[in-house]
């Protein structure tokens, strides 16, 4: 006797429900999104950065970040497939000719600092610093014919075979690394166990005792109880400096201390939520870059930054080249 009643109840909210999402404005029934995509080194910050947006936004707009590497990210950057990219190289000549023929217009903002780090297994006593020739002679592409195992880099290093652990060539720290220390980008051997996710090396490399490998300094702090990291001699002084915030900012770490980017579609800045969430990423990553390992750009070269993106500045102050040495600051001011 109860049914009917119970039943013209639940109609009738059911009807209530769709008539107040028919009702309700068409802004507060979608969900804005914001893609981005790109380095996986620039990844934990641009996360993070994500995570505190979106839990201030209420679910009001969504942000999806994905790691296809600096190279893979520029490629689906051209394809309009996202709207913002994570970077850990400056925008190649190619990528820059590249937007200029499907007439996309970005801004370029560097975001942190970072050191790649070189690291070995914790059980390798033979290794504490390396110089660029020594590493040159393990990446360089004639080394997989010639340089197998560790004695083959230095007769008093084991007889044992040489284990390499490196990001793959969509990767802006494969760019940075093989230009800095081979001399030309993308010149490396190819027989290395690669992967565009950095913990994948850096599991790799804690479980192999002939093992080396190379990724940025937020993964080697997040996994320095499994890893030895390895200091790198400077070219110019002849001492062997570990990467730390001091090394990378004054730029001792040489030659492996590099800015970080994030490259935004103009077109994109137009968008509210978009302005919105870059102006929240520019005020917000200082502090939360050091949170996942990285170090902040300084407070000058910051408001040069946040300038360069309220003026909506285009194109890059890099020139398609990696430019190491030169001072970020000065380069922003031309």
């Amino acid at each position: 006797m109860f049914k009917r009643p119970v039943i013209v109840l639940v109609v009738l909210g059911m009807a209530v429900l769709i008539i107040t999402a028919l009702l309700m404005p068409e802004k507060e029934k979608l969900t804005k999104l914001i893609k981005i995509d790109g380095s996986s080194t620039v990844y934990p910050i641009t996360e993070a950065v994500s995570e505190e947006f979106q839990k201030l936004k209420k679910g009001a707009i969504k942000v999806t970040v994905g790691i296809s590497g600096t190279g893979g990210g520029f490629k689906k950057f051209l394809r309009g497939e996202v709207n913002i990219i994570g970077a850990s190289r400056p925008i190649s000549k190619k990528e820059i000719e590249d937007c200029l023929k499907n007439n996309i217009e970005y801004t370029e903002l560097p975001i942190a600092y970072d050191g790649i780090c070189v690291v070995v297994n914790p059980k390798n006593s033979w290794i504490d610093s390396l110089t660029v020739s020594e590493l040159k002679k393990i990446w360089e592409p004639d080394a997989k014919e010639n340089v197998l195992r560790w004695n083959d880099v230095d007769p008093k290093w084991p007889n044992e075979p040489i284990n390499l652990y490196g990001p793959g060539v969509d990767s802006g720290t494969f760019d940075y690394f093989t230009e800095a220390i081979v001399g030309k980008s993308k010149a490396s051997r190819s027989d290395y166990t690669s992967s565009e996710d950095d913990n994948v090396l850096v599991q790799g490399v804690a479980f192999d005792r002939n093992a080396l490998g190379y990724f940025g300094l937020a993964y080697y702090e997040e996994n320095k109880d499994k890893l030895k990291l390895v200091a790198i001699v400077n070219p110019d002084t002849n001492e062997a400096v570990y990467p730390s915030e001091e090394t990378i900012i004054d730029g001792s770490y040489k030659p492996l201390s590099r800015p970080l980017f994030i490259y935004v579609n103009k077109n994109s800045i137009k968008k509210e939520e978009i302005k919105e969430f870059i102006n929240f990423y520019l005020k917000n990553s200082p502090n939360l870059c050091r949170e996942v390992g990285y170090l902040p750009i300084p407070e000058k070269t910051q408001k040069l930054v946040m300038k360069r993106f309220t003026e909506v500045k285009t194109g890059t102050v890099f020139e398609g080249e990696m430019q190491a040495g030169v001072k970020l600051e000065d380069l922003l001011k031309k």
